[in-house]
């Protein structure tokens, strides 16, 4: 027989073994992440009452029961997933998404004095963004942009070279007859970005198209002290960078990330496949374990039977 410490140390490994299974099972069951998805929901949604003051005052005790809650709901996922890593419980911070929840909700336990209440609550709207980390979807689309970002770099000084040509250009060819728009540099790369989103570009190209007193200058007539029509020029200049800057730059921008998420998706259904491929041989192994052992109980019973058939012999005798 085991000595009771003996007995007593087996029992808590076993203990513990079932602990982290149980954990492990818990962490990808779709109820737990379904759960954990609705908590952050709600999480997000008592942030915004708060936003009405008359209610948030009302009920001020009750929402602040119900953040606490939600905050121990968070510590437990975390302890969850930390005890299913097992006996490599650093194996939990290997995972950049971990980190982030890590840090989320350790910040919400730093003593904010009362000054500060504005970081408490945007620490506290940060929690919506662990809808990333529970959706795989969302991981997919944000890990792409992250990865997009050294290529949009490339795109981004492309596009700045594109922005400063046309807005020197346009201080020296429009800036006269629009100082609103082109007065100088400065303002000129502002009405450059207003352009390139196409807000109302075409009543910046009619001012320049048609003449500051002509156009445009109806209440603010006395800055139109120089007028000049570019009937011509105005529709090519800002016809062409609309064609340049919307249709080709911020399309490249929009190729990059798609051409990422789509390397980051295949990625992620590869790792699923292997995941899955995995976990099917771990259960063939065990179903071919299982058999085996079942094999080595039945030879085990028929030597048992056939001792007690050797022993009783003599007493037969």
């Amino acid at each position: 027989m085991l000595p009771h410490h003996g007995l007593r140390k087996l029992t808590l490994r076993t203990l513990l073994s079932r602990s982290v299974d149980f954990c492990a099972a818990a962490v990808e069951h779709p109820f737990w992440r379904g759960a954990i998805i609705a908590v952050i929901i709600f999480a997000g949604a008592v942030i915004g009452v708060e936003t009405y003051p008359p209610f948030a005052t009302r009920y001020q005790d009750l929402l602040q029961l119900v953040d606490t809650i939600i905050l121990a709901i968070f510590v437990l996922e975390i302890m969850v997933k930390i005890i299913a890593c097992g006996r490599q419980p650093l194996r939990f911070f290997r995972d950049g998404w971990n980190v982030f929840d890590f840090v989320i909700v350790v910040v919400c336990f730093l003593p904010f004095d009362t000054k500060f209440i504005y970081v408490v609550r945007l620490v506290r709207i940060l929690r919506v963004l662990r809808l990333i980390t529970a959706l795989p979807r969302l991981q997919v689309i944000v890990g792409a942009l992250l990865r997009s970002v050294p290529s949009m770099g490339y795109v981004s000084a492309l596009l700045f070279i594109l922005f400063y040509i046309y807005a020197v250009m346009g201080v020296h060819l429009f800036g006269a007859n629009d100082p609103v728009h082109f007065a100088n540099l400065y303002v000129s790369l502002l009405s450059l970005f207003r352009v390139v989103t196409l807000e109302d570009w075409t009543d910046i190209m009619y001012i320049s198209m048609y003449g500051c007193d002509q156009y445009g200058y109806g209440d603010i007539s006395q800055l139109c002290t120089a007028p000049r029509a570019h009937f011509f020029l105005a529709p090519l200049f800002f016809v062409s960078f609309v064609l340049l800057g919307t249709m080709i730059m911020l399309n490249l921008f929009i190729g990059v990330i798609i051409n990422n998420m789509t390397d980051l998706q295949k990625q992620a259904d590869l790792q699923a496949r292997l995941r899955q491929q995995r976990n099917t041989s771990i259960r063939q192994e065990f179903n071919s374990l299982t058999a085996k052992l079942e094999k080595i109980s039945e030879h085990l019973q028929l030597l048992e039977n056939k001792i007690v058939q050797t022993n009783s012999e003599p007493h037969r005798k």
